[in-house]
């Protein structure tokens, strides 16, 4: 079900960005206590602003208001990804090279699950991600099939 409604509202949701020139960035249809979200996260080159969340969820609301296919009363939240942007596809990957990222396998990589650090390469197969450990640099290849998760880092210094 879940699955389901976050398709049709991708198929709703993308016209309406592209117009916008904004990028979706993930949609999430979840049951939080006794209620359901449906929360869609848009990005673009130059970030986004309160206005534009307003009027993707305006257009967004209209089309779903439409063809109705949540059968339950829901939440509509529409908001940026933040700062640690989940990525998921493709060219979220390659667009990060360079940027600090973190990222969870489904299983261990060298007796690790989790890693954090810079994204310095990706051929659609495998992540390359060089990591600090102490005052050292390791690298490591993580093939894209075993990546559980993954998001931009925060870094402090």
């Amino acid at each position: 079900m879940s699955k389901k409604v976050t398709q049709i509202v991708e198929e709703l949701v993308i016209p309406i960005l592209d117009d916008l020139q904004l990028e979706l960035v993930d949609i999430e249809y979840v049951k939080e206590g006794k209620n359901w979200f449906l929360r869609i996260y848009i990005d673009s080159e130059k970030g986004i602003d309160i206005e534009e969340c307003g009027t993707v969820s305006e257009k967004l609301s209209e089309k779903l208001d439409e063809i109705d296919p949540i059968p339950y009363n829901y939440f509509l939240e529409v908001s940026s990804p933040g700062a640690e942007r989940p990525l998921k596809k493709d060219a979220d990957f390659t667009k990060s090279i360079g940027k600090q990222v973190y990222v969870k396998t489904y299983e261990p990589i060298d007796g690790e699950k989790v890693f954090e650090g810079e994204l310095t390469a990706f051929d659609g197969e495998k992540v390359t991600l060089t990591v600090m450990i102490k005052t050292r640099k390791k690298v490591f290849e993580i093939p894209y099939e075993k990546i559980a998760s993954a998001r931009l880092a925060v870094m402090f210094n």
